[in-house]
C-alpha cells in the first residue's frame, strides 16, 4: 500500500493554506487553464470570477469581478477577464467559478491566480 502524503497547512503560515482540489497540484500552465475554461464552456456552465485578499481566502465572502458571464462561450474573453481581474487586484487570489444552471450550484471552482499574503 502506498503512503499518503501530508500537506502541512497551518494557520500560522498563510502560504501553506490550500484552497480547493487544484491547489494541491502544481500551478496550472496557461494551456491547462485554457482546458479548464473550455470544459466549463463545453458543459454550458456560466463562468464567474471572484477575488479576495489572501488573509480572507477562507471566508465565505469573495468579491465578485463584474457580473457572471452568462452564456459566454468565447474562451479568450473569459481568459481576458481573469487576467484583467488579476491585473486590477495583483495581491489577491482570483478564482474561476462554473455555475451549473441545471443543479443551480457551482459545478467548478478553482483558484487561477494566487496572491501573496500580507
Amino acid at each position: 500500500m502506498s503512503t499518503v502524503q501530508d500537506y502541512p497547512s497551518r494557520l500560522s503560515d498563510p502560504a501553506s493554506r490550500k484552497m480547493g482540489t487544484f491547489s494541491y497540484l502544481p500551478p496550472m500552465t496557461e494551456a491547462q487553464i485554457r482546458k479548464q475554461v473550455e470544459w466549463i464552456v463545453k458543459h454550458g456552465w456560466n463562468p464567474g470570477i471572484e477575488h479576495t485578499e489572501p488573509q480572507f481566502a477562507k471566508s465565505n465572502y469573495w468579491y465578485m469581478w463584474k457580473l457572471p458571464m452568462f452564456g459566454e462561450t468565447d474562451v479568450d474573453a473569459i481568459l481576458a477577464e481573469l487576467k484583467a481581474c488579476h491585473e486590477a487586484n495583483p495581491g489577491h487570489h482570483v478564482r474561476l467559478i462554473g455555475y451549473n444552471n441545471f443543479t443551480q450550484s457551482q459545478g467548478a471552482n478553482m483558484v487561477i491566480y494566487r496572491g501573496q499574503p500580507v
